[in-house]
């Protein structure tokens, strides 16, 4: 029996956290399992031992993975095997990346695997908030350089007090959920939605998140020092030339730095002019030179890029397309620029441009989420497509990758709170985007509030986006916090803080850190300073329409929807179908009903208002409850020599008794001239009240002749 090494962390509301390493995965650089109640999940980390020749960033790639079985479940499908990543766990996998990624060293170029497994679940506590925590620990038990610990938590506000990784029930009534990653020192990650709160109360929440972190840190340190893992191992993976460094810096960096500071707003214009003079450097050398020493130029030429625009901002307040720090870019939106869509909005931002529909569909559409821990169904939907085109590049494009399903999530959590919880229609956005030059998932929510308007969704409030960067060089007090930041200053600068909200609040974040050392002090500047764009943006939002459509338009399905008593479910449904069915094709519409909360509700959805309120009839008349004295119209089902059944309201036949036909006597049905398929009056006479037959009457209908 082999014993493992562990540390516990305890976490102040009974719960406890346990990482063991040394017992499994042993042959990779580290391996730790992470056990929360009845919650485990294993973390391994491998890293090549030499990077790839002419690799000069960090090849990382992070797996989060969730078996069937750590719920005593079986995967769905004809295989019966999990298969490709659903879109919990490529989201999963993104938080991890995005906390990890900037603290490898920047001259460490090896490629790194992280691998997260979910063996075990209790369906309380959510893994998502451990797999963070989880992957760092590895880490922290290898050799492999890493400039942390990090942790990740998922902060929830629940009835104004913060909860620090709350349970599945516990979230549901949450106003704020955010996951905060961070060092000790620094926060480096924020993602999360929330309920129109404050910049203030956002703040708070990942302070509240730091200190948590700070124990899962701390813990860690100890847990590598009780392994023995406090060395990392030696690297050489650059090569460089201290020489031509200084060559390019001299040849190159007025003349890049007079680019930056030109104030050309033109994306491919200004690239052209960085390139020509990066080539014009290049010309110098013979092409065997080139051979040997053009990586390391591309290398230092991309420095002397980053330093001239960083320093053009510092010093100058000069921003590449000659923007202030504050400034947004020319704004321009059209709302119904495509016919076919239910709603269609372009919305362009500088070089950024999203092109987005809306389409309302019924209850057949809904998308069914079959994850290992989260089932149900999903009402609204949004889709970001970023085809090649986009950016100019000239290349195939292929499936939805990461950063398309990590962007549409920004997008649909920024949106989703403003769509009425009574909106009969299930919703699909999609965001095509035509042109990037920044943030184009903030573009996507732009263009997405104004289709959902023109598609006539009474959303609750307009919602903008925008997204903020930072300029901050180490050892330096000075910085510079970007509105509205470009492509550029999003790859060359140090934070990527993207905010989406209303006039009364923020409803979605995401931020990524590249640099150490920023303060809540800069953070809370970044968010006000970000309040201020996204009210700009938000006045060109009302200037192309202000409130949504009041009708929708001619072509949108309609959709009627009933409450109707639990007891009459299956009495609408009828035997295999037969009574749903049997109306649907009366009326030509399509009639869904389930069972919500202990009452039935019906969705009625069709192309014309009559077919509808067809439908609405014949529900009606199966749920209305039979009374005796009522009058209704009927139709003969069958004619028998006693009488005739008549059905008096959907699915309830009654007896009319040839007695009870006319006043007159018959000696047969047929004498009255009422045939099979006749529409006639009745009256429901009584009810057995053992039998529950009804018996009914037509001659009480009719003038009773007067007697001689």
């Amino acid at each position: 029996m082999i014993n493992p090494i562990v540390k516990t962390i305890e976490l102040g509301d009974g719960r406890t956290i346990t990482l063991e390493t040394g017992k499994l995965a042993k042959q990779a650089d580290g391996s730790v399992m992470l056990r929360m109640g009845d919650t485990m999940m294993l973390a391994t980390v491998c890293a090549a031992k030499d990077a790839n020749p002419g690799v000069d960033f960090m090849p990382l790639q992070v797996e989060y993975k969730e078996k069937y079985a750590s719920f005593g479940r079986f995967p769905g499908g004809f295989t019966r095997r999990e298969g490709r990543a659903s879109d919990y766990e490529i989201l999963t996998c993104r938080l991890v990346d995005r906390a990890l990624r900037p603290l490898f060293p920047d001259n460490y170029h090896a490629e790194v695997f992280v691998n997260i497994i979910l063996y075990s679940a209790d369906g309380k506590d959510m893994p998502d908030a451990l797999a963070g925590l989880a992957a760092s620990a590895a880490l922290a038990v290898s050799d492999i350089p890493f400039n942390g610990p990090i942790s990740e938590v998922r902060v929830g506000r629940i009835d104004g007090e913060f909860v620090i990784n709350p349970t599945f029930q516990q979230l549901e009534k949450a106003d704020m959920d955010i996951m905060v990653a961070a060092t000790c020192d620094n926060i480096m990650m924020v993602e999360g939605e929330m309920k129109e709160v404050s910049e203030a109360e956002l703040l708070e929440a990942m302070k509240v998140a730091h200190e948590a972190i700070k124990v899962h840190c701390k813990a860690q340190v100890e847990l590598a020092k009780m392994a023995g893992k406090t060395a990392k191992r030696e690297y050489d993976h650059e090569v460089n030339d201290e020489d031509l460094r200084k060559q390019v810096r001299e040849a190159c960096y007025g003349k890049v730095y007079a680019v930056a500071a030109s104030g050309n707003a033109d994306k491919h214009e200004r690239h052209d002019s960085f390139v020509t003079i990066r080539d014009e450097f290049k010309a110098r050398f013979s092409e065997e030179e080139l051979e040997e020493k053009g990586a390391l130029i591309d290398r230092y030429y991309h420095d002397v890029e980053k330093e001239a625009m960083r320093r053009c901002i510092l010093d100058e307040g000069k921003r590449l397309d000659g923007r202030q720090t504050t400034e947004i870019r020319p704004i321009w939106a059209e709302v119904d620029y495509l016919p076919g869509p239910h709603g269609s909005a372009v919305f362009t931002r500088g070089e950024t441009q999203s092109l987005t529909s809306v389409t309302l569909g019924t209850k057949p559409d809904e998308k069914i989420v079959d994850d290992v821990l989260v089932h149900g169904k999903e009402r609204f939907l949004l889709h970001y497509n970023f085809p090649p085109f986009s950016t100019g590049e000239a290349r195939p494009q292929r499936g939805v990758g990461r950063r398309e399903i990590g962007h549409g999530n920004l997008a649909h959590r920024a949106l989703k709170g403003m769509i009425p919880a009574d909106f009969p229609y299930v919703v699909r956005v999609v965001s095509d985007i035509l042109e990037s030059n920044g943030s184009s998932s903030m573009a996507t929510v732009c263009a997405g509030t104004l289709a959902l308007m023109d598609a006539g969704v009474q959303i609750k409030k307009p919602v903008s986006g925008i997204a903020m960067g930072l300029i901050k060089n180490v050892g330096e007090d000075k910085y510079a916090v970007l509105s509205d930041i470009l492509g550029d200053e999003d790859h060359l600068g140090d934070m990527d803080f993207k905010v989406t909200g209303t006039k009364d609040g923020i409803t979605a974040t995401q931020m990524d850190i590249k640099v150490d050392g920023l303060s809540f002090e800069i953070l809370e500047r970044a968010l006000n300073q970000a309040k201020d764009g996204r009210m700009h943006i938000l006045g060109k939002i009302a200037d192309t329409m202000s409130e949504p459509r009041a009708e929708m338009k001619d072509h949108a399905p309609r959709i009627e929807t009933m409450i109707i008593p639990k007891e009459f479910i299956g009495a609408v449904i009828g035997p295999g179908g037969k009574i749903i069915q049997g109306m649907q094709e009366e009326t030509g519409t399509v009639i869904a009903i389930e069972e919500i909360n202990g009452t039935g509700r019906i969705e009625i959805s069709g192309t014309n208002k009559e077919s509808i309120d067809h439908a609405v009839r014949l529900i009606k008349g199966i749920v209305a409850i039979p009374e005796i004295g009522e009058i209704y119209r009927g139709k003969i089902r069958s004619v028998m020599p006693y009488g005739a059944f008549v059905e008096f309201l959907p699915g309830k036949d009654g007896l009319l008794h040839i007695s009870e036909i006319d006043w007159k006597r018959l000696d047969n049905v047929e004498e009255a001239g009422i045939r099979e398929g006749d529409e006639i009056d009745v009256k429901l006479l009584d009810i057995d009240p053992k039998t529950g037959k009804f018996k009914l009457s037509r001659k009480v209908l009719l003038p009773r002749p007067e007697r001689n």
